[in-house]
């Protein structure tokens, strides 16, 4: 006699991972059938495949000479006697067999015919003594196999009787097989049917057979089974992961990505999270379905508080707490709250939530709230939950809101803060202090949000101090906002107001407070072309601060910028920018920070320069002050190029460009733009460089002394890279013109003049060129470094023939050499050796080409590399050809980490040595095997002998910093 039931569909038909499994029940099958009775106890949670083992093992071979009676408890027979028997023998069969124990057990498998009976009552033992009859006939036919699935379900009396019948067939062909529900055991804790299955699975001759999740090999079965094409290796890990390996969730989550037209490849790999939130969702409205109702208080308790409230579930849900445990036992082995005690997935949160309604979620949230209120528990925690009510309506819930934006901020989440503090503003709408306050943590990530908050804040009603402080805050986020003429004239009515107000002996306060207003103004005027004349008239009746303040600190360095854009001597804006960001009351005022780093730049103090700027992206980094870094990362990317590092400042400029690009008001960040384009302009990428300058745009660009001349300089580049030289002289006289207007002096800004010469020489226009030559000549002897020094002579000789020159062209090549400008160093070596050659001495000319093809190759300047080594092979000279290798493309912290990892040092040695985590270490380490085209450590060291020289950093560049973009 053997009766069974149809396999779950959605388990499948096959039992990947499964073979161990039925390798034991194989074995416990042998040795019941040689006369020594046996049960199993196969256990698991919900979908993990036991029903379909169970199909699978009474298919097979090893019960193919036994009678097998085979059955499944239902859900809610517990209470009924016998229930689990009547669907294992089915009384109607007994009652037709021609055995007087089988009719004589029919009475007793009656619905109700033995409820409410204890084990021990006489009708029962007689009824127990009846089935073993019955059971003790047909072993002494042919082995017996009783198969219970799902016995979680199952009366007492039923599992009773097994236990019975087990303990008196020692020496007959016996096996039980009952399949229980691992995560059902905390739910029946306590009823008499637990205890009789936890006697029956203590017996001695009971295997307990816990099936595990499946592996990833295990997916890749049932992955090849349903999908025609072989499954990519991320698809599967990214599955198993998914779904636990829960057999029953990998068979829905595969066929709706199946239903979806997702196939196994990397493609469906990246559907997978999306589709395992809703599979898991319906799994946990099924479950808790099926659970007592208290289970699904927990499970929403775990919901509202999230992973930080694990501690406060049960006076949350009013359930005791060993009753807590138990019900988050049953999500935990149903894959809804993996071992970190939240719920699994954002998909499976909204499913445990949805029955409520809005006022029943809200009052969760409001008592939780409470709870961790009284609990000590961090204001952040608390306010999450008030920002889910629909009213602050307690008198202590405001102080909370803002106490938690006060933390979020300290700690660099400024995001946060903002939704704690737009909370506050919906509650207090009128007040100043939260506008400023929100103002202040959207500076960089919303700028323009920023200002209009500011705005409504400068009411006419706030006092003069009030405003002042204001002002100086819109005039700072104006620079973001790009609405500098706005800030300018709020900056200059405080002025006024203040003079009026404080007299002309302040107490020490106000005098910081004017102070930091002056100093906000000369940052602000000093950056628009209509304004820079004007502010620098204003700076020059200011006196000029000590520096003792952060205020002074402040000024200081914004007339620091001031002074160097006059042209010169340098030592005047040096000694201004030096002093402010030596003392000790700096802090980290960005524009204090950049003044003085852009001071430094001009003057060839690169290091200085760029240690300033790291500082800024330190600062930046760890207070998510994205437009603040992304600006520093360009300024960043602008000085590295000017020094020939080419490929630090490409991935500074990339990385500023990324950043920014994500951003809402990217548009109004130009400088990552322009910085990236000049960089793939001497890179031979020209045509990039063009189209990612007409994506800026000129409102943003046009106002500005920074950009408007740096959009002309880079874009006249690139038109003459590729061969527009009329077009490109245009851009670099109307640079000129337009810095003339805002009385720019400064050599080393932007030189236009070497360009211009340069462009009108090659167009045969010498005496023309003389003159940007003559005007450069001028600014460069009044700021008198060797760089603009060697520029200047680079475009007298280029606007010079003949004998004379070529000397001055000689004589840029000592000063360039001599600076760090290693770029314009080959750019003269290049001019140099073409002009010998046109006077014929071709021999010193193939020196100074060869030298500028070397120079530029180290800089990664490949366009200026790739001219001279064609002028040097026309010259007869010999040359390898000139590649974009990728070691070429390193940084130079990445060229250092390779180094030392190639030299066999491990990456926490490397991470002491160069004072960085080793998560960077990996991350540099990564980087470097991605642009080599290399797998592993050990071909490290080959990629780098082989490169020889081209391994090697340019002479002069500038260290990496640890604020590597």
């Amino acid at each position: 006699m053997v009766r069974s039931r149809s396999v779950d569909p959605e388990i499948g038909r096959t039992l990947p991972g499964r073979a161990d499994a039925l390798r034991e029940l194989d074995r416990c099958t042998r040795e019941a059938f040689s006369g020594r009775a046996r049960s199993v106890v196969v256990t698991g949670p919900a979908g993990i495949g036991k029903s379909a083992l169970l199909h699978a093992f009474l298919k097979g071979d090893a019960c193919r000479d036994a009678t097998v009676l085979q059955g499944s408890c239902a859900a809610g027979a517990a209470g009924a006697s016998f229930s689990g028997l009547r669907a294992l023998l089915d009384p109607t069969a007994l009652r037709a067999l021609p055995y007087d124990a089988a009719r004589q057990a029919v009475p007793a498998l009656a619905p109700g015919a033995l409820d409410g009976q204890p084990p021990h009552a006489p009708a029962v033992q007689y009824a127990f003594h009846a089935l073993h009859r019955y059971a003790a006939d047909a072993l002494d036919r042919r082995p017996l196999v009783l198969a219970l699935d799902d016995a979680r379900h199952c009366d007492e009396l039923s599992l009773r009787w097994l236990e019975f019948l087990l303990r008196r067939s020692d020496d007959r062909p016996l096996l039980i097989v009952l399949t229980r529900q691992s995560e059902a055991t905390a739910l029946t804790r306590g009823v008499p049917a637990h205890h009789a299955l936890a006697d029956l699975i203590t017996h001695c001759r009971t295997t307990t057979l816990r099936l595990p999740p499946l592996t990833d090999q295990d997916v890749g079965e049932v992955v090849r089974e349903l999908f025609p094409v072989p499954a990519a290796p991320v698809f599967v890990t990214r599955a198993r992961a998914a779904t636990g390996g829960n057999p029953r969730l990998l068979g829905r989550l595969l066929r709706e990505l199946q239903a979806a037209g997702a196939g196994p490849g990397v493609g469906g790999a990246d559907r997978i999270a999306e589709t395992a939130g809703r599979v898991l969702a319906g799994w946990a409205r099924e479950l808790l379905d099926r659970q007592p109702p208290w289970v699904g208080d927990v499970a929403r308790a775990v919901a509202v508080l999230g992973e930080r409230g694990a501690d406060h579930v049960g006076p949350l849900a009013a359930v005791p707490a060993d009753a807590v445990e138990d019900a988050q036992r049953v999500l935990c082995e149903a894959g809804l709250v993996p071992g970190h005690g939240h719920l699994a997935d954002g998909a499976v949160r909204a499913a445990v939530l949805a029955p409520l309604d809005a006022p029943v979620l809200s009052g969760l949230h409001a008592r939780a709230a409470l709870l961790l209120s009284d609990a000590g528990r961090p204001p952040e925690e608390i306010a999450e939950h008030l920002l889910r009510l629909p009213s602050i309506g307690e008198p202590w819930m405001p102080g909370v809101l803002l106490e938690a934006a006060a933390r979020a901020e300290e700690r660099g989440a400024p995001e946060t803060a903002a939704r704690y503090l737009y909370r506050m503003l919906e509650v207090d709408p009128d007040s100043v202090d939260i506008r400023v306050r929100l103002a202040r943590v959207l500076a960089d990530t919303d700028p323009p949000e920023a200002v209009g908050l500011l705005r409504e804040a400068l009411a006419p009603s706030v006092d003069v101090r009030t405003r002042a402080r204001i002002a100086a805050q819109f005039g700072m986020t104006g620079l973001a906002a790009r609405e500098c003429s706005v800030a300018l004239k709020i900056l200059e009515d405080v002025l006024d107001a203040l003079d009026a107000e404080l007299g002309s002996d302040p107490a020490p306060a106000d005098r910081e407070l004017r102070t930091l207003v002056e100093a906000v103004f000369l940052i602000v005027g000093s950056h628009g072309r209509s304004t820079l004349v004007e502010t620098r008239k204003r700076a020059a009746t200011m006196a000029l601060p000590e520096g003792d303040t952060p205020a002074q600190c402040q000024k200081l360095a914004a007339m620091g910028i001031l002074t160097a854009f006059e042209g010169g001597p340098p030592e005047p804006a040096l000694q201004q920018v030096l002093r402010a960001t030596a003392s000790p009351q700096l802090g980290l005022k960005s524009w204090t920070l950049i003044n003085a780093a852009l001071v430094l730049g001009f003057a060839d103090r690169t290091e200085e320069a760029v240690r300033s700027l790291d500082r800024v992206l330190r600062h930046g980094r760890n207070n998510s002050a994205i437009w603040t870094y992304a600006l520093a990362l360009s300024i960043r990317a602008v000085l590295k190029h000017g020094v020939g590092a080419l490929p630090d400042a490409l991935a500074d400029a990339r990385t500023a460009v990324r950043l920014s690009g994500a951003e809402r008001w990217s548009g109004t960040l130009v400088m990552p733009r322009l910085a990236l384009a000049g960089v793939l302009v001497d890179r031979g990428e020209a045509a990039d460089a063009e189209r990612l300058l007409a994506g800026t745009e000129p409102a943003w660009r046009e106002q500005y002394v920074w950009t408007y001349h740096r959009y002309l300089m880079v874009l006249g580049r690139a038109r003459h890279a590729l061969g527009d030289a009329e077009g490109a002289l245009a851009l670099f006289l109307e640079c000129g013109r337009s810095l003339e207007e805002s009385e720019v002096r400064q050599a080393a800004f932007l030189p236009w003049w070497m360009e211009a010469a340069g462009v009108l020489a090659e167009l045969g226009r010498e005496a023309e060129a003389r003159e940007p030559a003559a005007h450069g000549t001028r600014l460069a002897r009044q700021w008198g470094t060797p760089r603009v020094l060697g520029l200047a002579a680079l475009a007298r000789g280029l606007a010079t023939p003949g004998e004379p020159g070529v000397e001055l062209l000689g004589e840029a090549v000592r000063e360039l050499a001599a600076s760090p400008a290693r770029v314009e160093h080959a750019r003269a070596e290049l001019a140099l050796g073409k002009a010998l050659l046109r006077r014929g001495g071709r021999r010193e000319a193939r020196e100074h080409l060869r030298t500028a093809a070397g120079l530029a190759q180290r800089c990664g300047a490949l366009a200026l590399g790739q001219d001279a080594r064609d002028t040097l092979v026309s010259a007869g000279g010999r040359m390898r050809k000139l590649t974009a290798s990728p070691l070429d493309m390193l940084t130079g912290m990445e060229r250092r980490v390779a180094s030392l990892a190639a030299g066999g040092a491990g990456n926490r040695s490397i991470a002491q040595s160069l004072y960085v985590s080793v998560r960077t270490v990996e991350m540099h380490l990564t980087s470097v095997y991605r642009k080599l085209g290399i797998a592993e450590r050990a071909q490290l060291a080959e990629v780098l002998r082989s490169s020889g020289e081209r391994g090697a950093r340019a002479p002069g560049s500038v260290p990496p910093s640890d604020g590597q973009g």
